[in-house]
């Protein structure tokens, strides 16, 4: 028997650009048009559309890491 196939995330992006004409950037536009706010505000997360963006703040800018649905808490301290 062979062992379990793993597709990375980075996979499962390309295709859906790739094969199915998803336009990542645009999405990447729309997600940091919308999260803009609360980066100029240094917020840990922006809850829009149903789902929470969380924030990670540098000293010269913020990244958007993760998206998670609205209930699910932030880990803290590691935990």
């Amino acid at each position: 028997m062979t062992a379990p196939l793993h597709v990375t995330d980075h996979a499962v992006l390309r295709y859906l650009e790739r094969a199915h004409g998803l336009d990542v950037e645009a999405v990447r536009r729309h997600i940091a048009s919308r999260c803009a706010t609360g980066a100029e505000l240094r917020a840990a997360t922006v809850v829009i559309e149903r789902v929470k963006f969380v924030l990670a703040q540098a000293s010269t800018e913020t990244t958007v890491v993760t998206v998670l649905r609205t209930k699910w808490p932030l880990a803290r301290g590691g935990k």
